[in-house]
């Protein structure tokens, strides 16, 4: 079964999934496309921005974000979530230094997984406070530069790391003690590797127990993780963490998730009765999953707080515990719905397949660079004419892109009218989430524009690069 659009679980070629032609060519499903996203005089807007006005202004290929599609969706989380638990926003999904401030200015909190992305966070003034760092391989300049900051947590995710930070500790408060005799506790949680395998691709499900994340469950690491920390006076463990893939639209995995933390939990604090106090939070992940075609249901956020908060309430209940906060990590759930990608057509191709089957091959100025998602994933998408509305009968078509490459696929499968034609604009959805950051310079393309867009304005957030950029690590 095909659980999401990351595709089958190791990467084979699927069969052609394109089986219905869609009622309307021109239709922007609400599920699918930015709340701001509409059609003027057969036109696509975003946020009141004709996409050729987008175009002539910033070129093609172009990532165009509505702004307020992205805050309504940290309100959306924040709402549903409420007082009694932590929204942390993913930065892996999409960072820059304007997104840190908007989620500043909302209240949310930041997971980074980098120092790069930790040091972009305080240069932007995030509230250090609000920051936690994962990552399974975290350097000894990182944890220092999370420490130095005073980072809200730090989430362990190996026993190498316990080590790393009892040194750090042990040299903070020497250089302390030497001032003021005062003592320091890094706040720390714990990545466990609960056992519970989402229904996702190979390639993004994180909480089987053959990965390279966290501390197994079933084998006694995190049991063993939890007496390390707690014999590092400097570390204060301060709550359990747990992610069990992406893409999810059935809250089930996250029941079996946090029954065991729960269970865990219980252990731990029967152990270290002291832990009873200091162990605020379960932290159950991210991996909320959107809306990239019609035939995608995700649940509403509102109803996935409310599944999700029952859950921990439940299995606390049952174990006797008192209920601890809830955090959660969306990164693709508030960027990713908000963003479109739009390309210029440079050439159409038709190809005659078996069967007397013709299939028409659209290639546009971008592809694997800007979006790689299909290629490793084999990621769906929605894909519309942009620049004008047609009447033109269906054309069964793939969108490719301009790489030396055979799989430069940015849409497989897709329906598009049969006038299309070179130099119109069409805009695929849904692309606010691992497009540009996980974008490349492959072939030497420059990383396109990212610009936000809000009643009927538009401005930058990162410039497109040039061939300038390009050269400025050759040594020549």
């Amino acid at each position: 079964m095909r659980a999401h659009p990351a595709g089958p679980r190791h990467g084979e070629i699927p069969a052609d999934r394109t089986s219905v032609v869609p009622a309307d060519l021109n239709d922007l499903d609400p599920a699918v496309w930015p709340r701001g996203a509409r059609r003027d005089h057969g036109v696509m807007t975003l946020a009141g921005n004709d996409v050729r006005d987008l175009a002539a202004l910033y070129g093609t290929p172009l990532l165009a974000m509505d702004e307020q599609d992205f805050r309504s969706r940290c309100h959306d989380f924040a709402d549903a979530f409420g007082s009694a638990a932590d929204v942390h926003y993913a930065a892996k999904a999409f960072l820059s230094s304007h997104i840190v401030k908007w989620l500043t200015q909302e209240g949310l909190s930041l997971d980074v997984c980098s120092g790069g992305e930790l040091r972009l966070a305080l240069r932007a003034g995030f509230p250090p406070e609000r920051i936690a760092l994962h990552g399974s391989n975290k350097s000894q300049h990182e944890l220092e530069m999370a420490v130095e900051a005073g980072i809200g947590a730090i989430v362990i995710d190996s026993f190498d790391e316990i080590g790393r930070l009892a040194g750090i500790s042990e040299r903070v408060n020497l250089e302390a003690g030497t001032v003021n005799g005062s003592t320091r506790r890094i706040p720390v949680m714990i990545r466990v590797t609960v056992g519970v395998e989402a229904h996702t691709h190979e390639f993004i499900a994180t909480a089987h127990e053959d990965q390279k994340f966290g501390f197994s469950l079933a084998g006694g690491d995190a049991a063993e993780g939890v007496r390390r920390i707690v014999a590092c006076h400097g570390l204060e463990l301060i709550g359990l963490h747990s992610h069990i893939g992406s893409q999810i639209f059935d809250p089930s995995g996250f029941e079996v998730s946090a029954h065991r933390l729960v269970v865990l939990l219980k252990s731990v604090i029967a152990d270290h009765p002291r832990l009873a106090a200091s162990i605020t939070t379960l932290d159950l992940g991210g991996g909320l999953g959107i809306a990239y075609t019609s035939a995608d249901t995700p649940p509403p956020v509102d109803a996935m707080a409310k599944s999700l908060t029952e859950i921990v309430e439940r299995e606390c209940q049952v174990a006797g515990l008192a209920v601890p906060r809830i955090a959660v990590e969306p990164g693709r759930a508030i960027v990713g719905p908000g963003t479109v990608t739009v390309y210029e057509v440079g050439t159409i191709k038709d190809v005659n397949l078996d069967g007397g089957v013709v299939r028409r091959y659209v290639s546009v100025d971008g592809g694997m660079s800007d979006n790689i998602r299909t290629a490793l994933y084999d990621a769906d998408y929605t894909v519309v004419l942009a620049s004008r509305s047609s009447t033109a009968p269906a054309a069964r078509c793939r969108v490719v892109g301009k790489h030396c490459e055979s799989g430069d696929i940015v849409v497989r499968d897709c329906y598009l009218p049969a006038d299309l034609a070179v130099g119109d604009l069409i805009a695929v959805a849904a692309t606010g989430a691992y497009c540009y950051a996980m974008a490349s310079n492959y072939n030497r393309l420059p990383r396109p524009p990212l610009v936000a867009v809000a009643d009927g304005t538009s401005r930058q957030l990162l410039r497109r690069e040039t061939d300038d950029d390009l050269q400025l690590l050759e040594t020549w």
